[in-house]
């Protein structure tokens, strides 16, 4: 029987920043840039600033007008690698198989453990534990029969919430809950969702999926009658095998600011770039990974002459695909649900090239690169705090 788990960081960035800054406990939030910063986005924001309406991708001058009162901070990608890295090795340590989504979700695939791990309910709440003694985060769990069930499970007690589903029970919780907690409906598919008068899941499920194609497009019809069935609606995709890594990231509402699309790549090759230097191994061919409002997907990918080994040298490739290939029409018109990246055709490092990294470079890129991977080499992690500022346009 298949069984998984989806385990949600709370908050992450800034229950991070409130980690390790006892004075910003118990008070409103905001990562990601100072009110000062004319195109700063929210990284993350505490559940105190998300009273206020606040939320990730929102412009920070927006944010302040919403909690004025709220304490803004930027992020420090380096300190959230480091936590990161200490939680996900809790989850690789706690059953064979885990795939990480981001810098602070993944899911657990759980089937057929019961003899190890003992019944879910308990083996989750002794992951949670876990998670809490050793990191000082808490994590939310959800469980179900597939990822997609289990994904949006993990949201509905946050925060440090647990939702098992019983096997079986995926249809009926998901024929329970209303439209707004349909993972993937985004803003403009929430606004037809109120002209057809289409308030609950059972309302949808209701609806052929011929009526539902009709109404939002063949691919965001299908979704939305296998997602109110509580089937495997959304595909977590990954570039398969041992000789790629990737990263995406799935937005609660769909995206139209570019800057934000941009941010959020950023931190996706800084992500990848700490794992791949953290494995050894080397890459000289990038993917880029777009899905649009409606579901609509575009995969691209480019390979280069020479391996790419910095944060800079990477972010900038991925972003410069990125600014080729994005379609600003269909961005404008539909926005954009999940951007992601990734390194293909994984190779072991040979030691003796880490010399020529820098020759071709300006003497003030190669002292500030050496340092980055000096820095990681003793503590890893903590190498990537380069904004974008520092990164090439």
């Amino acid at each position: 029987m298949l069984r998984y788990f989806h385990a949600d960081l709370d908050a992450f960035y800034a229950s991070v920043e409130q980690l390790d800054h006892p004075q910003y406990r118990g008070k409103p939030l905001i990562v990601g840039g100072l009110p000062s910063d004319k195109r700063g986005v929210v990284s993350a924001a505490s559940y105190e600033a998300r009273a206020f309406g606040v939320h990730s991708a929102m412009p920070i001058l927006e944010a302040h007008k919403l909690c004025p009162q709220g304490i803004f901070v930027r992020g420090r990608m380096g300190r959230y690698q480091e936590k990161s890295e200490e939680i996900m090795a809790i989850f690789e340590g706690f059953c064979p198989r885990m795939e990480q989504l981001s810098v602070d979700e993944a899911f657990l695939d759980i089937s057929g453990t019961e003899k190890v791990l003992g019944p879910w309910e308990e083996a989750a709440r002794n992951l949670k534990s876990r998670v809490r003694e050793e990191t000082g985060l808490t994590v939310s769990i959800g469980g179900a029969g597939n990822k997609y069930v289990a994904k949006i499970a993990s949201g509905m007690s946050k925060p440090d919430g647990l939702c098992l589903i019983p096997p079986g029970g995926e249809e009926a919780f998901m024929r329970s809950l209303p439209v707004g907690k349909i993972w993937g409906a985004g803003k403009k598919t929430q606004e037809i969702f109120a002209k057809y008068g289409l308030k609950t899941c059972e309302d949808i499920y209701g609806l052929s999926q011929g009526a539902l194609s009709s109404m939002f497009g063949k691919a965001l019809g299908l979704f939305l009658y296998r997602a109110v069935r509580g089937e495997g609606a959304e595909s977590f995709d990954r570039e398969g095998g041992s000789h790629s890594m990737s990263a995406e990231r799935t937005f609660g509402d769909d995206l139209y600011d570019r800057f934000a699309m941009e941010t959020a790549l950023l931190e996706i090759c800084q992500t990848l770039m700490f794992r791949l230097l953290s494995s050894g191994e080397k890459s000289a061919t990038i993917s880029l990974k777009i899905r649009y409002g409606d579901f609509s997907t575009d995969i691209f990918r480019e390979t280069f002459a020479e391996p790419l080994r910095t944060l800079n040298g990477f972010y900038s490739r991925v972003l410069d695909l990125f600014n080729r290939r994005f379609d600003p029409e269909r961005g404008e018109r539909l926005g954009v649900r999940l951007i992601g990246a990734g390194l293909m055709n994984l190779a072991a490092e040979d030691p003796l090239r880490q010399g020529e990294l820098f020759e071709e470079k300006s003497e003030k890129e190669r002292r500030l690169e050496e340092s980055i991977l000096s820095i990681n080499a003793k503590h890893p992690g903590a190498a990537l705090r380069r904004g974008r500022s520092g990164l090439s346009p």
